[in-house]
């Protein structure tokens, strides 16, 4: 028995080690990408973690995260490389540091939302033999950090599902950079939908109905989607980025009321609140 007992716990610690070979460097520690590292941790995985403001990094220094000082130093070891930034310029400076240091056989997953174009950039300035994946996501940082949310991949992300699983589920777009473009055009809407719950709850305060009246009625109505976001607690969705992410749909089609949703988002007084505190700052 004491025998079996043993085999039984190698058996158990030699699964562990295993599933921990895969070392990861994950880069860019904000609202999204700190649960999202941490879940990481959580599951195991050896990780090495970069910030620009470094007292991010050293939040999950004490989950058992490796702090690297660099983007290069990061991803020099690593198996895997996730990058979860804010926007086309943050990605395009990040993967700049970082390229010599890729290894061959690396994979670059971009969770980022940057737009198709802006990841095909990236693509371009990879080394050779590393392979990039885009998976941008939907939901915000209460589904990050229950591992909830839903990764848009394009590209075949079967190599690195296991890691993508512990962000939430996987929805295969097909081609490299579909995903991408698949987040863009979906939370392009929802901006949009948010945008004009605002203008509604703004001409129902014009003819002096009850704010609960016509959140209940905007709710059972077919913009209830829209009209949950723009309600909803506990969810943070920047302005700002919601900004950013109308402007590059803006820039790959005409779009005349994206245009418009942009400038009436870019001239919002505080825009680091959430996405729904537009229907405040519009009224």
């Amino acid at each position: 028995m004491p025998a079996m007992l043993d085999i039984r716990w190698w058996h158990r610690c030699r699964t562990r080690s295993v599933e921990a070979m895969e070392k990861i460097a994950f880069l860019g520690l904000g609202s999204m990408g700190l649960p999202m590292a941490r879940r990481l941790l959580a599951a195991g995985y050896e990780l090495t973690v970069w910030n620009r403001t470094a007292t991010k990094a050293e939040l999950v220094a004490s989950d058992g995260a490796k702090v690297a000082s660099t983007p290069a130093e990061a991803v020099r070891d690593a198996d895997v490389v996730v990058t979860m930034l804010a926007d086309p310029d943050a990605v395009h400076a990040v993967v700049d540091a970082m390229a010599p240091a890729l290894r061959p056989g690396a994979y670059l997953i971009d969770m980022s939302s940057i737009g198709p174009q802006s990841f095909a950039d990236v693509v371009a300035k990879l080394p050779e033999g590393v392979t990039a994946i885009d998976a941008p996501v939907l939901g915000s940082v209460d589904r990050a950090a229950a591992g909830e949310l839903v990764l848009l991949v394009g590209g075949d992300p079967t190599p690195v599902q296991a890691i993508l699983a512990q962000f939430g589920r996987i929805t295969r777009c097909g081609r490299q950079g579909a995903g991408s473009a698949l987040k863009i055009v979906i939370i392009t809407a929802v901006i949009v939908g948010v945008t004009e719950i605002a203008e509604a709850m703004k001409l129902a305060a014009a003819y002096g109905l009850p704010d609960d009246l016509v959140k209940a009625a905007l709710g059972n109505s077919p913009l209830g989607g829209a009209a949950a976001r723009a309600f909803a607690d506990g969810v943070y969705y920047p302005i700002r980025l919601a900004a950013k992410d109308v402007a590059l749909a803006a820039l790959s089609a005409d779009l005349p009321l994206a245009r418009t949703v942009h400038e009436q988002l870019d001239r919002l007084a505080d825009r680091e609140q959430d996405l729904g505190k537009v229907v405040e700052q519009l009224r």
